[in-house]
């Protein structure tokens, strides 16, 4: 019975004897000379400007939260989508069903705002920035 288990053995070890057979052979091979640059942070080629802690809007979040929902829906309605005939009646009910609860979080994600990345009502190209203008004396 331990016969069985020999091929996953051979290819377990070979994996593993690839790797570190790899490590090995590229530790000789590489340079080892350490230099400070290479520890620099790197990004797509160009030098680093400012800050990495830089604060985002916390609407970007809210907005790809409820996008990637609805992503991961498209996602599980196309399988369903393809056999809904041979599912029969309830899985289609079922896929409804799913649809509904997700219309319904769209909605209380719409109703308190969250789809709108400018709040307060106004378009984003409506918004005027504060003056600091003397009041005039009247």
């Amino acid at each position: 019975m331990l016969f069985d288990f020999a091929p996953v053995m051979v290819f377990t070890i070979l994996g593993v004897a690839f790797i570190y057979g790899n490590l090995i052979i590229a530790s000789f091979i590489r340079p080892a000379d350490y230099q400070q640059n290479k520890m620099d942070v790197y990004e797509c080629g160009e030098p680093t400007i400012g800050s990495s802690w830089v604060r985002y809007n916390i609407r970007f979040y809210t907005i790809a939260l409820v996008y990637l929902i609805f992503d991961v829906e498209v996602v599980f309605l196309f399988p369903v989508a393809l056999l809904v005939k041979d599912l029969g009646l309830l899985a289609l009910f079922e896929v409804l069903f799913f649809i509904v609860v997700l219309a319904v979080g769209l909605a209380y994600a719409w109703r308190f705002g969250n789809l709108d990345w400018v709040r307060g009502g106004q378009p984003a190209d409506e918004v005027k920035p504060e003056t600091s203008e003397p009041a005039e004396a009247a």
